[in-house]
């Protein structure tokens, strides 16, 4: 129910209406009685027409009242002709009908845009004298390569500009592949295009079927890695080819040197992989992950991917703390002692001999946090809570350097079971195994079991003994087995078991050996276990060292990504992709070395384009000097991250955050005409296959006039009426007062 004076439209309900036209009639009954009875008739009468005018103003906001105007069009209708001009447009896959070709070739969705742009099928809409038409190009890339990568398809932003720009619109014409990235849904605008009742006829351009492509989607290398040793460089490739694809991954440095790998890529999947890769020399080097293009591969533009990788020399603290010199123990501090990029401290509680002594000993545990945090890794052997071992107090200390400082810890059980008494204490949760209590002492099988990879442990760099991931399972098969084990029931959540005893299963499948776990910003390593030195036999230490180096370096990666003598500095995720967050996390210490206890960190990062923004990190709840920050990457390209305290006197630290380029236009995406359909079902327009070009100008032809453009402004929810309303009953309470005190 609507009802309308002159410019003034009202839109009640039957029920606002009924309840207004009642309220009205009481106040007015209430008014007049008030008046007769009033002893000053003339001051009343003022007063109750107040209050019937703010009655009545009251039930018209009820009825929903508007200011509507009209705005009559001055020129001829005008019929506009929108198309997609963004980088996924470039796409060979769209098929020129016979109206523009007789060959029916296909070229790109570009090309055949222009086609139909050109075509004379036009002529009668621009010679008919009634219609005025134009076209108008949108999403185009930016000229700059930087900013080209984050460009996309927005569909929504052209139809809103052009319904706020024109006001004698008749019709509009969008030819597009559909493939949108950017600004709202496309249905807001055509909900909007409905109310002005301009109707959208859509032309699909491109296949709906994905182009025959090897698309190299990511490279997720670590940001640095150590000289000498291997890196583990994952990557992501996707096939659209219709067959399975025997290929070869190829990693090149700008040096010359080159590692490659074979592959086998499934049809329609994304392929998950790594690639070992060796640094032989410090500092920064390019390097270029690339595949050949396969057979019928029509885009060759996504093969390849560029990225950095750091090299450089390596001084982890390591502290082992074990109570018998068992065979483990005595190996594991050979091959840590003997590791030129390891600095090794031993703390042994030997039960009938005393603390240990001799080069790379330490008489005490660690006393202050200070003394602790020095330390990259923890190995905990068969120790526990005992008088003559561990106390809690320094159990608590031990997790903090893992959850707060980014160092790893590894759990060494032994057959004494002296790590039972460590899950009544903070290291309890860390724990990444649930063990079995009626059986401390483990398990001893009179036949060596071997070790058996799991899924996650064939693709993990711990596990990586061989030089290449082809020869590491015959690698793991040659080694000889273990007698011993823990008394492990099963993994927990949210841990990656990586290694498996083959001969013993228990009630959860196949009893886990090896299990690692992320713990804070820590890491964690349980080896259930205690004959890894048994792996010296015939080759002597090549694997035996090679296993707890990597363990070494794999646990401390984190924490000397970016490392000062008074602030410490790492981030995650490493390869980060512009939209994506980045977590900042430092460790910030006094002159003394101790955690930082007062003061602010800050991190000044410079983007690729030279903007600089300054963060304050927020000090964590520990006493462990740990802050954290979040930044928002919204460039690809080289991030310079400077960690500094504001302090004078402290060196501040610098690290490169490299962001990966992926652009949110494409090539070779399958077009979506179901967008397009959508859009023009919901402004009563309707989607146009190319064939269907000519009547298409004849539907264009027999649409009514444009309606004139109305502009209405709610004043039922307008503020100053609102202010008008609440002064006149300001007014009117004051007069009562005022009148009731003669």
């Amino acid at each position: 129910m609507s009802f309308q004076f002159h410019n003034l439209h009202f839109s009640p309900t039957p029920a606002t209406l009924a309840v207004g036209v009642v309220a009205l009639v009481l106040v007015a009954g209430l008014c007049v009685l008030s008046w007769k009875r009033s002893p000053h008739p003339r001051r009343t009468a003022l007063l109750e027409s107040l209050r019937m005018l703010c009655t009545l103003l009251v039930v018209l906001l009820l009825w929903k009242p508007e200011w509507l105007t009209q705005l009559n069009p001055e020129t001829k209708p005008r019929i506009a002709i929108l198309w997609d001009a963004s980088k996924s447009m470039e796409t060979l896959d769209a098929e020129l009908p016979q109206l523009f070709s007789p060959q029916g070739e296909v070229v790109s969705r570009a090309e055949w845009t222009r086609h139909a742009l050109d075509s004379s099928l036009w002529d009668p809409l621009r010679d008919d004298g009634a219609n005025e038409l134009f076209d108008r190009s949108f999403g185009e890339p930016p000229a700059d390569p930087s900013e080209a990568a984050l460009a996309g398809t927005d569909l929504s932003a052209p139809l809103v500009d052009l319904l706020q720009n024109e006001t004698n619109l008749r019709a509009a014409v969008l030819l597009s592949d559909g493939d949108f990235n950017t600004g709202e849904p496309p249905v807001v605008a055509a909900q909007k295009m409905l109310q002005r009742g301009v109707p959208l006829f859509t032309i699909p351009v491109g296949s709906k079927k994905r182009l025959p492509d090897l698309d190299l989607l990511a490279v997720t290398a670590p940001a640095y890695g150590i000289v000498g040793e291997n890196v583990q460089i994952p990557f992501t490739i996707r096939s659209s080819l219709d067959r399975e694809v025997r290929t070869i991954v190829r990693l090149r440095d700008d040096a010359g040197h080159e590692k490659t790998k074979e592959i086998t890529l499934s049809p329609g999947n994304p392929t998950y992989d790594t690639i070992l890769w060796r640094i032989e020399r410090e500092g920064s080097a390019m390097l270029e992950l690339s595949i050949p293009v396969a057979d019928g591969e029509r885009i060759e533009s996504n093969n390849s991917r560029k990225f950095t990788l750091s090299g450089r020399p390596e001084s982890i603290q390591v502290l082992v703390i074990e109570s018998l010199p068992r065979w483990e123990y005595r190996y594991l501090r050979n091959a840590l002692s003997r590791d030129p990029g390891v600095k090794l401290s031993c703390l042994l509680f030997h039960p009938q001999l005393g603390k240990g002594d001799g080069p790379d000993y330490v008489q005490e545990f660690p006393l202050k946090p200070e003394e602790l945090s020095k330390y990259d890794v923890i190995f905990l052997g068969d120790v526990g809570v005992a008088p003559d071992q561990l106390t809690k107090e320094q159990c608590e200390l031990l997790r903090g350097l893992v959850e707060s400082q980014a160092s790893g810890i590894v759990f060494l059980p032994g057959p004494q079971g002296n790590q039972f008494t460590l899950l009544d204490t903070a290291l309890g949760d860390l724990m990444p195994v649930i063990l079995d209590p009626e059986n401390k002492g483990g398990f001893n099988d009179p036949v060596a079991a071997p070790l058996s990879l799991t899924g996650e442990g064939r693709g993990s760099l711990l596990t990586m003994l061989a030089d290449s991931e082809e020869a590491n399972p015959d690698v793991w098969r040659s080694l000889p087995g273990f007698h011993w084990h823990a008394p492990v029931i099963k993994s927990k959540g949210g841990t990656e078991v990586l290694a498996v005893n083959s001969n013993r299963r228990g009630r959860f499948g196949p009893v886990p050996i090896i299990v690692t776990k992320a713990a804070g910003n820590g890491k964690v390593l349980f080896m259930g276990m205690d004959s890894a030195w048994r792996w010296r036999r015939g080759v002597e230490d090549k694997y035996h060292y090679r296993f707890w180096g990597q363990v070494a370096r794999w646990m401390s990666y984190q924490r000397n990504m970016a490392a000062g003598e008074r602030v410490r500095l790492y981030f995650t995720p490493e390869r980060p992709v512009p939209g994506d967050v980045v977590t900042l996390n430092a460790n910030a210490f006094d002159p003394n070395g101790a955690p930082l206890e007062e003061g602010v960190v800050y991190v000044d990062a410079t983007a690729p384009d030279g903007r600089k923004e300054r963060l304050g990190l927020e000090k964590n709840d520990t006493a462990w000097g740990a802050y954290s920050g979040r930044l928002k990457i919204d460039l690809p390209g080289e991030w310079t991250l400077r960690a500094s305290i504001d302090e004078t006197g402290a060196e501040p630290i610098e690290t490169k955050l490299l962001a990966q380029g992926v652009e949110l236009e494409q090539q070779g995406q399958p077009a979506r005409p179901e967008v397009l359909e959508e859009m023009s079902r919901i402004t009563k327009g309707r989607m146009i296959s190319p064939e269907q070009l000519p009547d298409l100008i004849k539907e264009i032809e027999a649409l009514p006039e444009p309606r004139p453009i109305e502009n209405r402004l709610p004043l039922w929810s307008h503020w100053a009426t609102v202010a008008v309303v609440v002064l006149l009953l300001g007014i009117f309470w004051t007069g009562r007062k005022l009148n009731g005190a003669f």
